[in-house]
């Protein structure tokens, strides 16, 4: 029975590495947005709209400076790992550099906060809650995922995934009730995440087989200038996707920063749609190209229309169910972020416009390319949304948002057209 099964299209599908890669990635992404919608109006009911808005603007420092702790680690090592598969020595040299070059990135960028708090009297309104979120830095630097990327085992971490926000969850109905407990939210989920780590750390070691060694410093400073532009144009575009919480701080009050966090959330989670398709298809993508261009252009062509029409449903039942969710959520209506809401609702589907640029750029190794765009991007959002939320607050951020999305899609067509336009038009003809 199972062994007809088996020869079903289905189970070829199933069996799919890039198949089984975004199961499991979306498996992860999943977990992280039913917990992240459970957690909200649980937070906010516990430690108040406020202190919901100050947790949120710490989050969006620290995921900040995380990107400086991946340092373009995410795009390069999975490709790394996946060649060196076979090859224990080398494979625990790699793993060895990666994580050491992370750990003193995590300490790096702890520092940085430490001397804003106390040497330059930065974080005014939240330095306690910013300082507890610090751990999430190292639970970022020992994150196995792209190890476990590279090998293409993802179901156990797709596990301990969920393991860790079941564990969070726990924390926050446990021992979050009060405005007073707030800084103690985000040190929970690095806590936690942090332990998970350790233990998938200890799995690797004992099952896989991989030795750690003492961080080569040549090695580690090597990846670093390898990664140097991956690590800007990943900057670059999280301060364009999340900056926005950021700007709109030196303009708004900290309850205005509740509602505007509670819709952009919402929303960012919806986004990480077209960036978990693209990590999902990447390393078989690349095999594609180097094989075959013409097998390639048709499979990028096929995901890209999947990919807009899934992107544009989610953009519709996220402005029609707008004012349902923020009730749910809040458990009380609230206007304001109903408004942010239906604004935003567009940005999955606008940034499901560049899926294909980006893979067409990540597997043709257009690191400049993708550094360009990141960074026009980047300095695109930070003018528009510094002046459309000075002058009209939060509705500006969210004009200035989707105008980013458009914008950094153009940008990406005219780059790839100037620079290769045989790749271009064979995606684009």
């Amino acid at each position: 029975m199972f062994e007809k099964l088996s020869l079903l299209p289905l189970g070829h599908i199933i069996r799919n590495k890039s198949i089984q890669n975004f199961l499991f990635l979306a498996v992860i992404q999943s977990s992280n947005i039913l917990i992240s919608i459970i957690t909200m109006p649980l937070l906010i009911q516990s430690i108040g709209l406020d202190q919901f808005g100050l947790v949120n603007l710490s989050l969006s420092v620290i995921i900040l400076l995380n990107i400086m702790v991946g340092f373009g680690y995410n795009l390069s090592a999975p490709k790394d790992v996946a060649v060196n598969q076979q090859d224990k020595v080398a494979l625990s040299h790699l793993v060895s550099n990666v994580f050491s070059g992370k750990i003193l990135l995590a300490f790096l960028a702890t520092l940085f906060i430490i001397i804003g708090v106390y040497g330059l009297n930065l974080f005014k309104e939240y330095q306690v809650i910013l300082l507890f979120s610090c751990l999430l830095l190292f639970s970022e630097a020992t994150l196995p995922l792209w190890f476990f990327q590279g090998m293409e085992k993802m179901k156990l971490i797709s596990i301990t995934n969920i393991f860790s926000k079941l564990l969070f969850l726990l924390g926050i109905v446990l021992f979050i009730h009060s405005p007073e407990q707030s800084p103690w939210v985000n040190f929970m989920m690095g806590f936690f995440g942090l332990t998970i780590n350790i233990f998938l750390l200890f799995y690797i070691h004992t099952f896989l087989e991989i030795r750690f060694y003492r961080p080569e410093f040549s090695a580690i400073w090597k990846s670093l200038k390898n990664n140097i532009l991956f690590f800007f144009s990943n900057l670059a575009s999280h301060i364009s996707i999340n900056g926005g919480l950021i700007i709109l701080s030196f303009f708004s009050v900290a309850e205005t920063l509740g509602m505007y966090s509670l819709a952009e959330r919402i929303v960012m989670v919806l986004r990480l749609f077209p960036a978990l398709i693209i990590q999902a298809i990447y390393p078989n993508a690349a095999k594609i190209y180097q094989n075959d261009e013409f097998a390639f252009f048709r499979f990028l062509k096929n995901v890209y229309v999947r990919v807009l029409f899934v992107g544009l449903l989610i953009t519709a039942g996220t402005y029609f169910t707008a004012p349902w969710i923020i009730q749910t959520l809040a458990r009380k209506p609230l206007d304001e972020s109903v408004d942010y809401l239906r604004i935003l609702a567009a940005v999955p589907f606008l940034a499901c416009l560049n899926v294909g640029n980006v893979t067409l750029m990540l597997v043709a190794d257009l690191k400049n390319l993708l550094f360009k765009a990141s960074w026009m991007m980047c300095v695109y959002m930070i003018i528009t949304a510094s002046l459309l939320t000075s002058q009209f607050g939060g509705i500006g951020l969210c004009y200035a948002i989707l105008s980013t999305e458009i914008i950094v899609f153009l940008i990406c067509m005219v780059l790839l057209f100037r620079n290769n336009r045989k790749l271009f038009l064979g995606f684009y003809s």
